[in-house]
């Protein structure tokens, strides 16, 4: 693995990354959550850009600029359809979609929120393993990544993604000492 996985607890909104990934809706209107603080502190040229861009298949991700905000860019990973609830394969999906654009934008370091776990209902520790499974298989590949900081609102948030990464840290030394012997 080349680049690093990080965890900070605190405002995504207020990171200083390449890129922020906005956990989103397909029909990408900004409305609460992670979403409500971009819109928030990034101004109302996000949603304008969203709107341009139209609506993306639940699953997929969209890339505009990002306003106001310390970022270049926004990604906007639709987890969910509007109303709707998340599901393990739109997590999934739409985190890979983000990774994907963030490489090819030449992005060093993205930010990234528990996709799908707010008001998409999607459960946060299952979130946690399928958000850092995808960080780590992306940074294993050619990527531009240097950093993935998952940026959590809370600390139980932060300390269930700080269980599954350690939980994964200590699967991958196992492994690698399986290798060895």
């Amino acid at each position: 693995m080349s680049g690093r996985i990080t965890l900070q607890e605190g405002d995504i909104s207020e990171a200083e990354v390449d890129a922020i990934v906005n956990a989103a809706n397909s029909d990408l209107v900004l409305g609460s959550g992670v979403a409500g603080a971009i819109r928030s502190r990034g101004g109302p040229v996000i949603q304008e850009e969203c709107d341009a861009h139209g609506p993306i298949e639940v699953g997929q991700a969209a890339l505009t600029g990002a306003g106001e905000l310390p970022a270049r860019f926004v990604i906007h990973a639709a987890g969910m359809p509007p109303g709707g609830q998340a599901s393990e394969e739109s997590v999934r999906s739409s985190m890979r979609a983000s990774l994907r654009l963030a490489r090819e934008q030449g992005c060093q370091t993205i930010a990234v929120p528990a996709i799908g776990a707010g008001v998409a209902g999607f459960p946060m520790q299952r979130c946690a393993e399928v958000l850092i499974e995808e960080a780590r298989a992306h940074l294993d590949g050619e990527t531009s990544l240097d950093e993935i900081r998952f940026v959590l609102f809370g600390e139980p948030a932060y300390r269930i993604f700080e269980m599954v990464h350690d939980a994964a840290k200590v699967a991958a030394q196992m492994e690698r000492l399986r290798r060895r012997t």
